[in-house]
């Protein structure tokens, strides 16, 4: 599925937040790999599952056999449908992949910890506000981590930046990954006990 994305247009006005401030990226659609209803074989799992809720568009796909009208035939490389990401009424992105898309800095989160998290999710455009389409607002979001999500609604950064982590967030990370360690290496009580007695049963043996 790596084949579905298109190139970037050359377009110098990053989109905005329903507040103003920048998303870090031109055109959002650039940044699709696929749409969340896309399944592997290039169908609609929307049409085939959620149809009852837009019946016109689910008889149109069908006859398609529920072929994304985007992916098109999967016999050639890339996206040959002959509409784009922005055409469809239900089109959808949310990136799952637990790493920030600017830095590659990836998520650490602790069992019964509830410190604040490395990533945090950010919007490239809004379903109740972002870039309008004939058929309405799209939702598409990426991860950031804190460091580069301040840098993108607080300056002129880009998610495409050649950026590496952030040198706090390095260390938070780090910091974690030694508390998650020194939790895997917790000994009960019970385990130390048996041990204790283990080695005591094999001072005897030796006498």
């Amino acid at each position: 599925m790596d084949g579905f994305k298109r190139l970037a247009p050359d377009d110098s006005d990053m989109e905005k937040t329903p507040s103003g401030t920048a998303v870090g990226v031109d055109d959002p659609y650039a940044h699709v790999n696929r749409c969340d209803h896309c399944t592997d074989e290039g169908r609609c799992r929307f049409a085939v599952e959620q149809g009852d809720r837009d019946p016109e568009f689910a008889d149109r796909l069908s006859r398609a056999g529920f072929r994304c009208p985007v992916v098109g035939t999967l016999d050639e490389e890339g996206l040959t449908g002959p509409w784009e990401w922005s055409d469809c009424p239900h089109f959808r992105c949310r990136d799952h992949d637990r790493e920030c898309a600017r830095c590659g800095l990836e998520e650490v989160r602790l069992a019964h910890d509830d410190e604040r998290p490395l990533l945090e999710e950010h919007h490239l455009s809004y379903a109740d506000g972002g870039p309008e389409t004939d058929t309405g607002t799209h939702e598409i979001t990426v991860y950031l981590c804190r460091w580069c999500h301040a840098k993108i609604h607080d300056s002129w950064a880009r998610i495409t930046d050649d950026a590496n982590p952030d040198p706090e967030a390095i260390a938070e990370r780090e910091g974690r990954r030694s508390r998650e360690q020194a939790e895997l290496g917790f000994e009960s009580a019970a385990e130390r006990y048996d041990r204790d007695d283990e080695e005591r049963g094999d001072d005897r043996d030796g006498d």
